[in-house]
């Protein structure tokens, strides 16, 4: 009777994790996806990546709105180069490549797009060129 509680319970945690894992957020561009970080409150807008120091290679930071405009994005106390990819209906708006954080002493320039987006991705710089992504680029997003 012990063994199978135990046994039940260990099934019951393995079955939550494997649930878990399967719901991982998940963008999908050219083939090639990143697990992200979600932004859901205005406050985790504000902040995005600059709580972090680095950012893992297949990660990112989606930055969901709901409606579309021209947002507006910066670096300040960014401690890492980034890749800002704007989309809009599932599709790549915008791309801006390479930037760096700024000096302590500069005001952080402003990224906005020329097209409607909705949804905003952040990535470690250089990852948009390295995997060829182009304004227009069919974009999957699952479980945000």
């Amino acid at each position: 009777m012990r063994k199978r509680f135990f046994f039940l319970l260990a099934l019951s945690f393995f079955l939550i994790g494997v649930s878990t894992l399967a719901k991982t957020p998940k963008i999908t561009i050219n083939n090639h996806s990143f697990n992200l970080y979600i932004a859901k409150s205005s406050r985790d807008k504000e902040i995005g990546l600059a709580k972090y120091s680095n950012l893992p290679q297949n990660q990112g930071m989606l930055f969901p709105f709901g409606t579309a405009s021209y947002y507006s994005f910066w670096m300040k106390d960014m401690k890492f180069p980034i890749d800002i990819i704007f989309i809009g209906n599932n599709r790549i708006v915008a791309i801006y490549q390479n930037l760096q954080p700024p000096q302590k002493d500069q005001n952080p320039a402003i990224y906005r797009p020329e097209k409607l987006s909705d949804t905003v991705l952040e990535i470690n710089a250089g990852l948009s060129e390295k995997y060829n992504f182009k304004k227009g680029d069919f974009v999957k997003i699952e479980n945000p």
